[in-house]
C-alpha cells in the first residue's frame, strides 16, 4: 500500500490550498481515511478524516468551518480543500488510512496502518 500526498507549497495567510492523497494497493472507499499535520517542534495532531462510505467528515476545532475533507472513489484519491489559512496551519501534512475496512471513523492515530511521506504547507503572516 503506497499513499502519495502532493499538492502543498507556500501560501499567505487568508489564502487556500488543496491537498491530494493518491493511494495504491488498496481501494479508498472500503477504508477511512485521515489527514494529519506536525508543526515544527509539536507532535502530530489529527486534523480530518472521513468515513469508508464518505457519508461522514470530522474535523478537528482548529480546521472545522475552514478545511474540508472529500474523496474521489474513481481516482482512489482523498483531498483536503484548505480555505481561509492562518500561520498556525503550518505544518507537514500526511494521509492515511485505516487498517480496517468498514468500520467507524476514528480520530486515533493508531488506527491508522499506512502513511503518506507527508507534503509541506507553510502560511505566510
Amino acid at each position: 500500500v503506497q499513499l502519495v500526498e502532493s499538492g502543498g507549497g507556500l501560501v499567505q495567510a487568508g489564502g487556500s490550498l488543496r491537498l491530494s492523497c493518491a493511494a495504491s494497493g488498496r481501494t479508498v472507499s472500503r477504508y477511512n481515511m485521515g489527514w494529519f499535520r506536525q508543526a515544527p517542534g509539536k507532535e502530530r495532531e489529527f486534523a480530518a478524516a472521513i468515513n469508508w462510505s464518505g457519508g461522514g467528515q470530522y474535523y478537528s476545532d482548529s480546521v472545522k468551518g475552514r478545511f474540508t475533507i472529500y474523496r474521489d472513489n474513481a481516482k482512489n484519491t482523498v483531498f483536503l480543500q484548505m480555505d481561509s489559512l492562518k500561520p498556525e496551519d503550518t505544518a507537514v501534512y500526511y494521509c492515511a488510512i485505516d487498517k480496517l475496512p468498514y468500520r467507524g471513523v476514528t480520530t486515533a492515530q493508531i488506527s491508522y496502518e499506512y502513511w503518506g511521506q507527508g507534503t509541506q504547507v507553510t502560511v505566510s503572516s
